[in-house]
């Protein structure tokens, strides 16, 4: 998982499943941080227009081709029970632009068979931990 951590920090643009126009949220919390340190954020979420000055889109599906083409990390916001219709979105686009490298799974969650899925198509696959936290641990 270090590997994947690794290859996940030193991405330039990620797709965060589930992000929040709360900025009270996590998701919206984390996603700021990254923002901030240089990643470009896409947020996906069927319920807004824009999040953090970014458009939004409802799902890994609807993004353009030409994000798709520069995607590296899907950030899994969601329960854990939605997270391998969010896989298979993911590799999905993997099987077409050989693109994302990194399925990231947030705090608290884990799901094994969507990471079985994900490593199987050539993803690599990171659980229960946080990007901002793994990226303030690598900066110190």
């Amino acid at each position: 998982m270090e590997n994947a951590i690794h290859r996940a920090l030193s991405s330039k643009v990620i797709a965060v499943v589930g992000l929040s126009k709360d900025p009270a949220k996590p998701s919206y919390q984390v996603a700021s941080y990254l923002r901030t340190k240089g990643f470009r954020i896409i947020p996906v979420n069927p319920t807004a227009d824009s999040i953090l000055g970014e458009k939004s889109y409802k799902s890994l599906m609807d993004l353009p081709d030409d994000i798709k083409r520069q995607l590296d990390v899907v950030d899994i916001f969601r329960r854990t029970e939605d997270v391998p219709v969010v896989v298979g979105q993911a590799v999905e686009i993997r099987a077409m632009y050989l693109r994302p490298h990194v399925v990231w799974m947030q705090l608290g969650i884990v799901n094994e068979i969507a990471a079985k899925m994900a490593r199987d198509s050539g993803l690599d696959v990171v659980m229960d931990r946080c990007m901002k936290v793994e990226h303030e641990k690598k900066r110190n």
